[in-house]
């Protein structure tokens, strides 16, 4: 077999993906799972931007490896990316998302602080075609997306004020396969939305009370 697309064509449009830029804006727990995603599908440019570096906790929650403790989170994505498919374009910007910080025709939003989601989606909102927000805390998750005049009416509804958030970040309880479940959720919506369909705008899963509700 010659073409490791052929298993997911008839799912995913191929063709969509070879002038689209996405860009992963947080790669930690979901961010990470959804850049290697991105990937595997065949995205062909990609953009990462985070600040941070891979702690050893990182390991456990969100994938990195031992090898890259203490790396820069988006070399070490890059790397992963590359692993899977070196001809990929993969941009990658080490510092916090600032407006002047270009971003692609899709956006995956998936930082821990709410004022820094507000901040994100007003910079990127006019330009952006596709936009996923992906929220987790233990193991619940939330993913908001905003492809169409209702999503993009619906999403500012959920940007709350800071003091009525939780104490804490939204990952300080997390595990990798809630991460992972939240950047499938993700993806998924992406597919829709790269073959003409609607996307969901406000999705919740509960994995402890096994359940998934739909806006």
């Amino acid at each position: 077999m010659t073409d490791r697309f052929s298993r997911q064509r008839d799912l995913v449009p191929t063709e969509r993906l070879q002038s689209l830029t996405a860009t992963v804006i947080g790669v930690g727990a979901i961010g990470r799972q959804v850049a290697l995603q991105l990937a595997a599908i065949g995205n062909r440019r990609l953009r990462l931007i985070d600040f941070d570096t891979v702690e050893l906790t990182n390991i456990t929650t969100q994938g990195y490896r031992q090898t890259d403790l203490g790396k820069s989170k988006v070399l070490a994505t890059k790397g992963s990316i590359l692993e899977i498919d070196p001809t990929i374009d993969v941009t990658t910007v080490t510092d916090r998302f600032r407006p002047r910080h270009l971003a692609g025709e899709a956006v995956f939003c998936c930082v821990d602080s709410i004022t820094t989601r507000a901040a994100i989606w007003r910079a990127v909102q006019p330009t952006s075609q596709f936009w996923c927000d992906g929220r987790m805390l233990g193991e619940v998750m939330r993913i908001l997306t905003a492809t169409d005049e209702p999503g993009r009416k619906h999403y500012p509804e959920t940007l709350f004020e800071p003091f009525e958030a939780q104490s804490g970040s939204c990952t300080a309880r997390s595990t990798i396969y809630t991460a992972s479940i939240a950047a499938g959720l993700m993806l998924n919506q992406f597919s829709r939305w790269l073959r003409g369909g609607l996307a969901d705008a406000d999705q919740t899963f509960n994995l402890l009370a096994g359940e998934l509700t739909t806006a």
